[in-house]
């Protein structure tokens, strides 16, 4: 048996996508800016598959500018939507994706100031620290809306309230939010909103950005009328459409999904504090997604714990990332006040579709020997 429990990473893509992209490769193959029937079957498709995507968020459907991913989407929030501007300053948070950080950086080394909110030991800002953090000139609040690593929820729409207020853009990468919790942009002020297909039984490649009120941004790709000149480049047709069928499940099942994926976590966390000692959750248990557990296991190698669980057919992620053949200590982590032994030892645990009790106890028969020998083999 092999239990995968790395949805946060990517998800298995569901039968009904699969169906739905593989329909469209053999029959609407056509290129969507064509005008003969080919085209017109092809931007049909990707047309429907934008309602869709409108559909499960709340927001219009022209609104919804396809990407290759939740990546070039928050490049396009910030580096787009602020390009031509005089450089001002930036409110973000300290555990957003490297994708959004990168972002950042690149907009400091062209003059922007940038602020970043830090956490607390659950890993969430306070909405009052981030309006505290804008300043006169501020231009865009850039906020994660569920974590990756850990899936501590932040306070969107508190803060979206505010930046409403003042006028500030708001951008929020909602990526691991988006097929777990509700999503509604029409009670949300939020300009820029950042998504990703794997991330919700979706094909990879194919994401999008919804850029709302008719706000202005300078294009990352070039050179073609497609998506109304926001967006250059023929259409991936197929992932749309596969982008299309998962938002349009997600928004049939989602109430009942919180339920199950928060049954299963809370399965696996009660089996492994009864059964592993020396565990601490790493986000509050209140005001986190309901599919994400990620724990520290004191005193004990990480790297050696998710290769035995490998071995044994558990996929999991270490709160830690490979970098030129070394160990480094994540730094969502090292922000909510963890040190680098305590985030190289900690691994999360993301269930999904097809995760049932049985493959949980499965995971637990194992996980309490595979830790003492980790502990052991450490020598930590």
């Amino acid at each position: 048996m092999r239990v995968y429990l790395d949805h946060n990473a990517t998800t298995p893509p569901r039968q009904e996508v699969v169906d739905a992209m593989t329909r469209v490769l053999r029959e609407s193959w056509g290129n969507p800016s064509s005008t003969h029937a080919e085209g017109a079957a092809a931007r049909a498709a990707v047309e429907r598959a934008r309602t869709q995507v409108a559909d499960l968020l709340g927001c219009a459907v022209g609104e919804v500018v396809f990407t290759a991913g939740a990546t070039e989407a928050n490049n396009t929030a910030l580096l787009g939507v602020l390009a031509g501007r005089a450089p001002t300053h930036v409110v973000s948070s300290a555990v957003e994706h490297p994708s959004v950080e990168a972002s950042l950086e690149a907009l400091e080394a062209r003059g922007w100031r940038v602020s970043r909110v830090a956490v607390d030991a659950d890993g969430r800002v306070d909405a009052a620290d981030v309006a505290a953090a804008c300043e006169p000139d501020t231009a865009l609040v850039s906020l994660i809306w569920a974590n990756n690593e850990t899936g501590a929820l932040q306070p969107v729409e508190a803060v979206a309230q505010f930046t409403s207020e003042r006028g500030i853009l708001l951008h929020s990468d909602a990526t691991q939010r988006i097929g777990k919790l509700p999503v509604d942009l029409s009670l949300v002020p939020a300009q820029l909103l950042s998504l990703s297909a794997h991330k919700l039984g979706g094909p990879k490649g194919i994401g999008a950005l919804v850029v709302r009120g008719g706000l202005e941004f300078e294009p990352r790709m070039h050179g073609g009328p497609q998506e109304q000149r926001r967006r250059g480049g023929t259409e991936n047709v197929a992932g749309i459409v596969g982008l299309g069928v998962a938002c349009e499940l997600a928004r049939a099942e989602l109430p009942q999904r919180a339920q199950q994926y928060a049954a299963r976590r809370d399965q696996l966390w009660e089996g492994i504090r009864a059964k592993v000692p020396r565990v601490r959750r790493n986000a509050h248990p209140e005001a986190v997604l309901p599919n994400t557990l990620n724990l520290e296991f004191e005193n004990t190698a990480g790297e050696l714990l998710l290769q035995a669980l490998d071995l044994e057919g558990v996929s999991a992620s270490a709160g830690a990332a490979c970098a030129s053949g070394s160990i480094e200590a994540s730094p969502v982590l090292l922000a909510m006040g963890r040190t680098p032994e305590q985030a190289r030892g900690s691994l999360r645990f993301s269930v999904g579709a097809g995760v049932d009790a049985e493959q949980i106890d499965f995971v637990l028969s194992r996980l309490p020997d595979l830790v003492a020998r980790a502990r052991s083999a450490g020598d930590v």
